[in-house]
Order: structure tokens, then sequence, then C-alpha cells
């Protein structure tokens, strides 16, 4: 006997490729070159190449530690969150309860409820990934800045290679930093299934769009755009 439904394995299914087709767009395809992410990257380099010409960096390095401090907190706040999670699965049974007496409830045995919330759980352990080796690669940026050439250097081929090596580093960071918050806010998307699969498929639509609205047609990619 299988464990989903049809319709559950394919709205799963809509779920995944959602997830998939957003991050190849937003990362490698001429569109996503175009978006809110790809002009912070070239931020991104602007900063490091000006950074060269100064003397005194002590602003610099505040920034990095802003940087730092963010990519730390939502690394605990995914283990905050898998533990939340793995909680879930020690009252099955009370919150199964609960569920069968909501109106319109969907009815859920204790094994397909615990597999959703362990993919639930495996969402949010895939974030902190991310946001742990973003963390670490903040650290390897920091570390680049601080063996950044004199400002009298600017113009040497180390200080080019250098610009270079850090900038990448620094964009790699950034990317892995939204690769994990992606995963979070489609974790909004994926408890959509605890109540169907057409509530599932529902929302993930609706949190791909506001992701492509933030990323394509926000206020803030018009901000940043070059003219």
């Amino acid at each position: 006997m299988n464990l989903f439904a049809p319709i559950d394995l394919v709205a799963l299914g809509c779920f995944v490729g959602a997830w998939l087709i957003y991050a190849f767009v937003v990362e490698w395809t001429p569109l996503g070159r175009a978006g809110l992410s790809a002009y912070m990257d070239r931020y991104r380099e602007v900063w490091v190449e000006r950074m060269l010409h100064r003397e005194a960096r002590m602003v610099d390095m505040q920034i990095m530690t802003a940087l730092q401090n963010g990519t730390a907190f939502f690394a605990s706040t995914s283990l905050i969150a898998i533990g939340g999670t793995l909680s879930l699965l020690r009252s099955t049974d009370d919150v199964l309860t609960v569920m069968g007496s909501l109106p319109f409830a969907i009815p859920t045995t204790r094994e397909q409820w615990e597999a959703k919330t362990i993919g639930l759980v495996i969402i949010f352990a895939y974030a902190f990934f991310k946001f742990a080796w973003s963390y670490r690669l903040y650290n390897y940026v920091a570390i680049l800045l601080g063996a950044m050439p004199l400002a009298a250097e600017k113009e040497t081929p180390e200080a080019a290679a250098h610009i270079r090596r850090t900038t990448q580093m620094f964009q790699s960071a950034g990317r892995h930093f939204n690769r994990g918050q992606r995963g979070f806010f489609l974790a909004l998307g994926y408890l959509g299934w605890f109540a169907g699969p057409y509530v599932l498929m529902l929302t993930t639509a609706a949190v791909v769009a506001v992701l492509w609205r933030r990323q394509f047609i926000s206020q803030a990619r018009k901000a940043v755009m070059e003219v």
C-alpha cells in the first residue's frame, strides 16, 4: 500500500520542481543576471575595489561583522526550527487528535504525518547547512579583507588578483546565504501540505510568486539597477 495518494505525490513534485526551477533561473540564466541578487553581487565587487583605495578600513570590517552576525542568527534559527519540528514527532497522536477535530480537516494517518514532518526537518537542515557554510565563507572573506594590499599598491597585478579572489569568495558567501533563505521561505509553502495536496500547490505558487516579485520587480531592485 502506497504511503501517499497520487495527488499528494504530484503536489510534492510541484513543490520540488518549483524550488529547483526558480533556483536555476535566478542563478544560472541571463534573466537571473538581471535580478536583485545579481546586482548586489556587482556591488560587492565595487565595494572591494573601493576598499583597496582606502587606508583606513575599520568601517569595512564593521560591515563584515554585521553580515556575519546576520548569518549566524539565521543558522541558529535553523537549529531551533529543526528542534521544534522534531518535537512534533513526539506528540503525533495529540496533534492528529487536534487536527481531526478541525472543520474541513483532511484525514491523515500517523505515517503520513511523520513523513511530512520529516520532510520539513530536511528543509530546515538544508537551510542550516547553507547558513553555516555562508558564515564560514564570510570568515574567509574577513581574512582576505585583512590581507588586502595597501592603497599604495593598488595598481599592482597582485592587488588586481586579490580583488578577484576576494570578490568571488564574497559572492559565494552571499549565494549560499540566499539559498538558505530560500529554503526558509519555501518551508512556509511546504506547510500547506499538512492541509492537503491542493493547498500545497497553492502555497508553493504563492511563495514562489513573492520570491519572484522581490527578485525582479521590487522597489529594492529598482533602487540598485544600473542606468
